[in-house]
């Protein structure tokens, strides 16, 4: 039955009782208030006329459309359509919650690394705190009472002129420095009477590598060390007790690499640009590492085999171009373009001596000690190689020449001969006579190294050289040309092995090359010696 006045099934029936006529309730209900009387009779109505009907669920018929097959299939469609959008809203609002919690995620790690950082830094800070309170009071009760005159004098050298009482005039004053006291020349000329002596009663290892076996020399591995986004190795060195390498690289990290398994022992990281130059300290868990940053850094073997920061020096105002260690292992020298070389003391990190010439303004870019250890040889940006009596730290000779900045300095195992790079080739000085007396024209030339035994000359230019050494007046021949398989065209550094069994050489690119005797002739050359 259908609403007298709507036409449809209602919802809520009612039933007139003066006119017997089925209404919808709400229909009928706001028709009385509003006028008082039946849409249908006319006749006068209230809300107590009108009576419910209890009936059971009433489900409306479907609409006509419906009752087709093509309106069936449209229905679907539509339904289909909005299910679609609504999938394609929730794809949406799930990629953007995975958005937002990835940013989270990461601003997280990136503020545990940051955390991490500083307290790392302040740990480190703390500790050369401590260590400086400790041996800052020691040092000088030892050092100024006991020798006041040395002392005064090497401050004015390391000042270039003599401080004054107050410690630092201005901003561009350098500190004042404890000096090196008596104690410690006492300790290095020690050293150097006892080397020299060992130098004349020295004689070349029975297993140095032959000519005839660098002749042979091939590359016999290749290892990327260093992070591809900065490729460039820029220094090496290498302990010859544990073969072991050390390369530090343009991407501000030092790696320690095991040659014979082949591994990486430990990677370097702390210091915020290229680093310039890595020594190992003798045979001890020490390592130096010099860098753009403008500071030096002092590393030792920590738990796990892994390596830590001990001592960050601050002492200079530039770059730090490069670090030499002392034969004794207990001090050694960093070499600044601020103009100045600091003297630093091994086990406490401090800088006893920062020295400049006032006779003139040169940039150190490299620095390396005398096998005894008394002399002490710079490399300038000005072109200039200069020759320091560490005892004093006065300059006693100078060497012109070159063209460009020198790039490194190397002295011989039997103290006669310097060898030095620089842009316009490679330079031979006599040590004796204070003379140039053998130049090889390599253009570019970024590294130059003698051997341990002082018989063989490496040189790394657009590819690398090796020379067997003579005197002055002889020829020195050229043994082997390796060609530089970076593609760079830059061979940066070049160091011999072991009884130069190989030769370990660092491009401009991120690998590690080593070239040796090929196996088969390693183990020929090895039953013709026995």
């Amino acid at each position: 039955m259908n609403c007298a006045i709507s036409g449809e099934v209602p919802v809520e029936p009612v039933v007139s009782k003066k006119s017997g006529l089925l209404y919808e309730k709400r229909l009928i209900e706001t028709h009385i208030s509003d006028f008082g009387k039946c849409p249908v009779t006319g006749e006068p109505h209230t809300i107590d006329d009108i009576v419910a009907i209890k009936t059971g669920k009433i489900v409306k018929p479907k609409p006509l459309h419906t009752a087709s097959i093509p309106g069936l299939l449209g229905t679907f469609q539509t339904e289909w359509d909005c299910l679609m959008l609504s999938n394609f809203s929730l794809e949406q609002q799930l990629h953007t919650a995975r958005q937002e919690l990835s940013h989270a995620l990461y601003q997280h790690d990136a503020a545990c690394r940051v955390i991490a950082r500083l307290k790392k830094e302040r740990d480190e800070a703390r500790q050369l705190l401590a260590e400086t309170d400790r041996q800052l009071p020691a040092a000088t009760d030892r050092q100024l009472p006991a020798a006041p005159e040395v002392a005064t004098e090497n401050a004015t050298l390391s000042n270039g002129k003599r401080a004054a009482d107050g410690g630092e005039q201005g901003p561009d004053a350098k500190k004042m420095r404890l000096g090196v006291s008596g104690e410690v020349i006492t300790e290095l000329t020690d050293c150097n009477a006892a080397l020299s002596q060992q130098r004349k009663k020295r004689q070349i290892p029975p297993t140095l590598a032959s000519v005839d076996a660098l002749e042979k020399f091939t590359q016999l591995s290749s290892h990327p060390l260093h992070k591809t986004s900065k490729p460039g190795i820029f220094s090496m060195d290498i302990l010859h007790s544990k073969d072991v390498i050390a390369t530090g690289g343009m991407d501000t990290t030092a790696v320690l690499f095991d040659r014979q398994s082949g591994q990486i022992l430990s990677t370097l990281t702390g210091h915020s640009k290229k680093v310039t130059s890595i020594k190992f300290v003798g045979d001890t868990d020490l390592v130096l590492t010099a860098s753009s940053d403008k500071t030096v850094r002092i590393w030792g073997s920590s738990e796990g085999g892994n390596y830590a920061c001990k001592h960050t020096l601050k002492d200079h105002t530039a770059e730090v171009r490069a670090v030499t260690v002392h034969a004794t292992n207990k001090y050694f020298v960093s070499a600044s373009l601020d103009s100045t070389w600091c003297f630093y003391d091994m086990s406490s990190g401090l800088c006893l001596a920062q020295v400049t010439d006032d006779s003139e303004k040169v940039d150190y870019t490299a620095a390396a000690f005398h096998p005894d250890g008394l002399i002490l040889g710079t490399g300038t940006a000005q072109s200039i190689v200069k020759i320091w009596d560490v005892k004093s730290q006065a300059n006693v000779a100078k060497f012109g020449g070159h063209t460009g900045e020198i790039t490194s300095v190397s002295f011989s195992e039997n103290g006669y001969f310097l060898a030095t790079s620089a842009l316009d080739g490679v330079r031979l000085w006599d040590l004796r006579k204070l003379k140039n007396f053998r130049t090889f024209d390599f253009p570019n030339a970024n590294s130059v190294e003698f051997d341990h035994s002082g018989s063989y000359l490496g040189i790394a230019a657009s590819d690398i050289r090796v020379f067997q050494t003579a005197s002055v007046k002889a020829e020195w021949n050229p043994v082997k040309t390796l060609p530089d398989l970076s593609g760079t065209g830059r061979a940066t550094c070049v160091k011999f092995g072991p009884d130069a069994k190989y030769v370990a050489v660092g491009s401009m690119d991120r690998n590690l090359r080593i070239f040796g005797l090929p196996s088969n002739d390693s183990t020929e050359d090895s039953a013709q010696d026995s």
